[in-house]
């Protein structure tokens, strides 16, 4: 009887996963065929690699240019939206501010289209298109509800008693905040930090509006390799492979603090 839940458990995560695991598959495999082997069929599956849609990608797409702007837009939105995220998140916690999270769970359901009208005119009037300040700006939409909401919710699995003991000890609200709160939440932090990362480094929409030749992030270069005549398939999967690797290996070298994070809340042991 073990045997048999564990084959249906191990089935069940087969059919689960495969689906996921075939379209990397076909991702990174595609990078390395030729135009005709792509588009062929039946599919080709035994092939001679090539790695010419890679060598194209980065000598002539500027590539490397499109990781960095992405890089530095990822990294500052994430910057920005823990800095501001956090006291916000503890203070809803504290404060038991509900009407809050209502608003930023609405504000993070709203489709991203409707802020592009107003960030758009806003940020022509300031000179802020294509810029990073403008890009960061646009990506904190998508950070900061993320932030707050996440870390909220792990400060209120955070003792109070623990808060109240520091402060008959004499410590003041913001060394209970730095030195007993937020060393107990930092799960939270860093599982903040890599979702708003990733959401940031994934976003197409404002990068498509909002930047320019100097800022243009990688999901823009995808633009590169889709022409009138044709879509260059190795290229644009060699370039997907390429955007979707550094994410990747942040996540398998940082995902049990996601799941932690996610899972146990604040507080261990």
């Amino acid at each position: 009887m073990k045997f048999l839940k564990s084959l249906l458990f191990y089935l069940g995560l087969f059919i689960i996963i495969i689906p996921t695991v075939f379209v990397f598959y076909w991702m990174i495999s595609g990078g390395f065929k030729t135009q005709l082997q792509i588009i062929s069929s039946p599919p080709v599956f035994f092939f001679e690699p090539n790695i010419k849609n890679y060598i194209e990608v980065i000598t002539q797409h500027n590539f490397g240019l499109y990781m960095w702007n992405s890089f530095v837009v990822a990294a500052l939105s994430t910057l920005v939206a823990l800095l501001v995220g956090i006291p916000a998140g503890y203070s809803i916690s504290r404060f038991r501010m509900r009407t809050s999270v209502f608003l930023l769970t609405v504000s993070r359901m709203v489709p991203f289209v409707s802020y592009l009208m107003p960030w758009f005119i806003t940020f022509r009037r300031w000179g802020l298109i294509d810029s990073y300040t403008g890009l960061t700006l646009a990506h904190l939409i998508v950070n900061m509800p993320i932030v707050v909401l996440l870390m909220s919710t792990f400060f209120e699995e955070v003792p109070y008693e623990l808060e109240e003991a520091a402060e008959i000890d004499g410590a003041s609200k913001v060394n209970v905040f730095k030195y007993v709160s937020l060393p107990l939440a930092r799960n939270g932090v860093i599982t903040s930090a890599i979702l708003s990362f990733v959401f940031s480094w994934n976003q197409f929409l404002f990068s498509l509006i909002l930047s320019g030749p100097r800022t243009q992030t990688v999901p823009i270069a995808v633009f590169n390799f889709m022409t009138y005549e044709e879509i260059a398939w190795g290229g644009l999967l060699a370039a997907a492979t390429m955007i979707t690797l550094p994410v990747l290996i942040l996540t398998i070298f940082i995902h049990k603090y996601i799941v932690r994070g996610l899972t146990l809340g604040a507080l261990k042991g």
